[in-house]
């Protein structure tokens, strides 16, 4: 029976922070103590979500409250780039579930980030948050579909991964703490936009590559069709010679 090997583990990454990420991560990582395990790390995202929404719902009052939600942001980031290599160095063994988990409360955060952004825009302008965040969910639906074909789970498109959309909500922030708000009608659809064009483009070249993978397997598979055809033409005829001859019977 054959058993089936788990790769989504294993990320790939090209973003333009991705080798300072790394660089950090392993300097970083030895200083962890020993009484806070990988699954702590993990499981910090619900702590992250919640603060997020508090800080964001507070900004309504006083846009003050932003940086505290850049700092949560900050902070998440962190406890989400140190779980899996965490784990790894001690031998945690929790592969599958910290897969699971650690995307799933990424979820979580995305969407706690997206609906404290909604409590700050203009009613009228809602829809486009909700907009947004399919969008968004999009990407990661299609990162996970591609992965369980492939077996590699890509996090980053175009140089830009999750330390730089972190980077990018970060400066929005800032953004809207110094008095942004007033251009949001113009910011949210360039937004909304922009993501589906990329996420267009990115299902593209995702179909394409998975394309020529089944036109590849395919074209080997019709070759070694053909390879053994002869072999098994040449097997059969042996056989057929080695056949003993019935006599034919005498006639009386």
């Amino acid at each position: 029976m054959a058993t089936w090997t788990f790769s989504g583990d294993q990320k790939c990454s090209d973003s333009l922070f991705s080798w300072y990420e790394r660089r950090l991560a392993g300097c970083v990582i030895h200083h962890v103590p020993a009484w806070v395990h990988p699954h702590h790390l993990t499981l910090m995202t619900l702590f992250w979500s919640a603060c997020v929404l508090v800080a964001t719902g507070l900004a309504r009052q006083h846009t003050g409250w932003l940086w505290a939600s850049s700092a949560v942001i900050g902070g998440q980031y962190i406890t989400d780039a140190l779980d899996g290599k965490l784990g790894t160095l001690r031998k945690a063994g929790l592969v599958k579930w910290g897969f699971y988990m650690d995307h799933l409360l990424d979820y979580l955060f995305l969407c706690s980030i997206l609906l404290g952004y909604t409590m700050l825009v203009p009613a009228r302008f809602q829809w486009l948050m909700s907009a947004i965040l399919a969008v968004a969910s999009g990407f990661m639906v299609s990162s996970f579909l591609a992965c369980s074909l492939t077996g590699q789970l890509q996090i980053s498109y175009y140089k830009v991964g999750p330390i730089e959309v972190r980077l990018v909500l970060i400066g929005l922030n800032a953004w809207l703490a110094l008095g942004g708000q007033a251009a949001l009608a113009v910011v949210l659809p360039l937004v909304l936009f922009g993501s589906l064009g990329i996420l267009a483009v990115m299902a593209y070249q995702t179909q394409r590559q998975l394309w020529t993978l089944d036109a590849g397997a395919s074209q080997r598979a019709e070759a070694a069709a053909l390879v053994s055809a002869p072999a098994m033409g040449g097997v059969h005829q042996l056989s057929q010679r080695m056949e003993p001859t019935a006599e034919p019977s005498s006639m009386k």
